[in-house]
């Protein structure tokens, strides 16, 4: 059996990096027939290539199962912090919950809190770059907002958590790298030196974030629209003005 009749009858997961992979593999066996000639190819042996082709495909399997499993951890943490404080959750409860043993959530994660950076990445870093991007302050405050409220009682859970310090850290993080696409969009062409861009994304950072833990330590008790445009108005141009100041061009 040749090298594409073989990939031919084989199943493989439907995944854009194995279609990829697969088309790699008939145009490069095409291209080494013209070559070298059919009568060539045949005398070669086809075992290396098949092994390495069964072997991608299996890992290829492997990591789509061990990415549903990961989604399904995560799911269940999100629901069991619906539920109940942070401290109060533990790897048994998240296994029994998600129907995993102990061994499984240790293959994923080294502790709980591996656990709940992963998740604050991945759910925050879905909202702050979701499409459209966030043109202006406004927009990202009223993402980080929003959020927050429709995540009430998880993200007290959090806030309310005896490692909260660190969490804070990885919520910094997240917001940071999310500020920063806005300054450089903001400054456009602008010729601005990147050390001013870093400075204003953690000045702009630790001021959202320091809004965002004075209104979770109130009770979030101020109407989110009106705590968003109180933000806004307040910093409304700040950005774009200290971009021009950093090389210049201020205007008048």
């Amino acid at each position: 059996m040749t090298g594409v009749r073989f990939i031919n009858t084989l199943r493989y997961p439907r995944t854009l990096c194995g279609d990829i992979f697969l088309h790699f593999i008939h145009t490069f066996w095409r291209i080494l027939s013209e070559m070298c000639g059919t009568d060539i190819l045949q005398k070669l042996s086809e075992s290396a290539m098949i092994q390495t082709i069964r072997q991608f495909l299996h890992k290829e399997r492997s990591m789509g199962m061990s990415q549903t499993t990961r989604i399904a951890i995560r799911k269940g943490f999100l629901e069991l912090l619906e539920q109940r404080p942070l401290d109060k959750i533990s790897v048994v409860d998240i296994a029994e919950h998600c129907g995993v043993n102990r061994n499984t959530f240790y293959y994923y994660y080294c502790d709980i809190y591996a656990l709940v950076r992963e998740v604050l990445e991945t759910e925050l870093d879905s909202v702050l770059n979701a499409q459209p991007p966030c043109e202006n302050w406004y927009q990202l405050t009223m993402r980080v907002a929003s959020f927050a409220r429709e995540n009430r009682r998880r993200v007290y859970h959090l806030y309310q958590s005896s490692q909260r310090d660190l969490l804070e850290n990885e919520y910094y993080q997240v917001v940071f790298g999310a500020v920063e696409k806005l300054v450089r969009r903001t400054a456009g062409d602008l010729p601005v030196a990147e050390e001013d861009i870093q400075s204003l994304a953690a000045l702009y950072t630790a001021t959202l974030v320091g809004l965002l833990q004075s209104w979770l330590h109130y009770g979030m008790k101020h109407d989110e629209e009106r705590f968003v445009e109180r933000v806004a108005r307040l910093t409304d141009g700040t950005m774009r003005r200290a971009l021009e100041r950093s090389c210049g061009e201020e205007t008048p």
